[in-house]
């Protein structure tokens, strides 16, 4: 089996705490490491990791690459799939699909989402084997979750009867494979009770198995206009316009579900009831089923002192967050942002998320600080062409080797000894020393110390944004979006030829 992990999302409904490009998936919900690390360990006892393949674009492949290369000594970049544009699902698990049919055309894919949280990991595993069972026999299975409650904010399916030798005749027995009777739109809460008391009915968990060429075959038969692009892809495989070919078919693509493109429609679906531990984590209100309550039932994180609240969930950072008496409420604090709102309308945290992108400002896009490879920098302050950040580079590391084409960098080191290139000159500045970039000069800063490198930029410019950057060299493998093949290049049979697709 090869694991195919979608990554790029970008979690709207937990602001203030994800951010456009730092999406719920990179955060530690529900653990002590972020979604996607206990995504892809997860499977790992029954899929090798040279098997699992992250789905995501380009603007979160370097925070992904970073996160899952602190955890696993091993190279990523040739398990990332980049998406050109986001399409909804159909598109991205076709262009897994095709990848995965070059290297294993026999090959059975699990579809799993980085961002969700499941308990019962080894109960997790059993149901994956299972469908891959049933996946060999040339259905596409989907995981269904037995309801604890009357849910609205998840689609249904309906199961069926059990197939041929899939065990007994319970409808919702666990493990039990069975058909697929129909898939069912989010309910109101009527039909939703209803829908419980049945005992036939399924959260959909959004978990794929199938074999490669069913899903392909399927594909061609419900989704024409998505077959011709494959084809057309696969007509420019391993040749220099493959990556120009893939920009260009998804940006003709129609934005649908796999759902809508393929399950509902095939009629080689099937359902495993499953008892998982399964949540979403779609929204604050997640955090009462996959984090620890107080006598309470207040799910409590960070700096907070509380008095007397029920049933609530209060998350702080390094400031002090107080409480006095909540029932049934959300409070979240960051440096730059702080969200106060009923448990009910938890699910409307995107409509903040709208209002922000209308307003065309940052609180939506990025935290104040963002963790690189090398250390961190926090934007202190900015303004009509300027920006002023503190960067603190780790002991031993390097930024890359770059230059910018619209803006000049002012460093004044406040800790450690900074050795800059600047141009052709290779120089230490130290603490209340500073040196100069001037536009379009490559440099390159390092820290060669044991402590942290400490140092105020102010950066000016007509154009302040950080794609504003050329890199010569890089320790961490990374190169100008524009650079990156969406697809890791690989020849058809032979898996050892994998280069870095970042």
């Amino acid at each position: 089996m090869y694991a195919v992990i979608m990554a790029g999302g970008s979690g709207t409904r937990f602001w203030p705490l994800s951010r456009e490009k730092m999406p719920k998936q990179l955060l530690k919900i529900g653990g002590e490491e972020s979604l996607i690390l206990q995504t892809v360990n997860r499977v790992l006892p029954i899929i090798k990791i040279d098997d699992v393949f992250i789905v995501t674009n380009h603007s979160l492949a370097e925070s992904i690459v970073y996160q899952l290369a602190t955890r696993f000594d091993r190279p990523w970049d040739g398990n990332l799939i980049l998406e050109p544009a986001p399409k909804n699902t159909a598109p991205a698990v076709a262009l897994a699909a095709l990848h995965l049919e070059r290297i294993d055309p026999e090959s059975v894919m699990v579809v799993l989402a980085a961002d969700h949280s499941i308990k019962k990991t080894p109960e997790f595993l059993a149901v994956l084997k299972k469908a891959e069972e049933a996946a060999n026999q040339g259905y596409l299975v989907t995981l269904g979750i037995r309801p604890d409650r009357p849910e609205t904010g998840y689609g249904y399916i309906k199961a069926g009867a059990a197939l041929e030798k899939s065990g007994s005749g319970n409808r919702d027995a666990a493990g039990q494979v069975r058909t697929v009777e129909a898939f069912v739109e989010k309910p109101d809460q009527r039909t939703a009770k209803e829908y419980v008391a049945d005992g036939g009915y399924f959260w959909n968990s959004g978990i794929f198995v199938w074999k490669t060429k069913t899903l392909l075959q399927e594909i061609e038969k419900h989704a024409p206009a998505l077959h011709q692009g494959l084809a057309l892809i696969r007509k420019n495989r391993d040749t220099k316009k493959e990556t120009d070919i893939i920009q260009q078919v998804f940006k003709q693509l129609d934005s649908i579900s796999i759902d809508y493109a393929v399950m509902e429609k095939t009629d080689r679906a099937a359902v495993i009831p499953a008892d998982i531990g399964w949540s979403d984590v779609g929204s604050w209100t997640a955090l009462d089923d996959v984090s620890d309550r107080d006598a309470a039932g207040n799910v409590i994180c960070g700096n907070v002192i509380d008095v007397q609240s029920e049933n609530s969930i209060v998350y702080a950072d390094k400031r002090l967050v107080a409480t006095i008496g909540l029932h049934d409420m959300v409070v979240v604090d960051t440096p730059d942002a702080t969200l106060v709102c009923s448990k009910e309308k938890a699910q409307d945290v995107k409509k903040i998320v709208d209002e922000l992108k209308k307003r065309k400002g940052d609180e939506h896009l990025v935290h104040r600080t963002v963790y690189r490879p090398w250390g961190s920098y926090t934007v202190l302050e900015s303004g009509d062409r300027y920006k002023i950040k503190r960067i603190e580079i780790n002991p031993g590391a390097k930024l890359s080797h770059q230059l910018h084409r619209h803006r000049s960098e002012h460093w004044v080191v406040v800790a450690g000894t900074a050795r800059v290139t600047n141009g052709d000159n290779v120089y230490d500045v130290h603490p209340n020393e500073s040196t100069y970039i001037p536009l379009s000069t490559k440099h390159r800063l390092e820290n060669l110390g044991k402590i942290s490198l400490q140092i105020i930029e102010v950066q000016n410019g007509e154009y302040l944004e950080e794609d504003d950057i050329v890199r010569f060299d890089d320790a961490y493998q990374r190169h100008d979006p524009l650079e990156r093949s969406s697809l890791p290049p690989i020849s058809n049979n032979a898996r050892e030829s994998q280069k870095p697709a970042l």
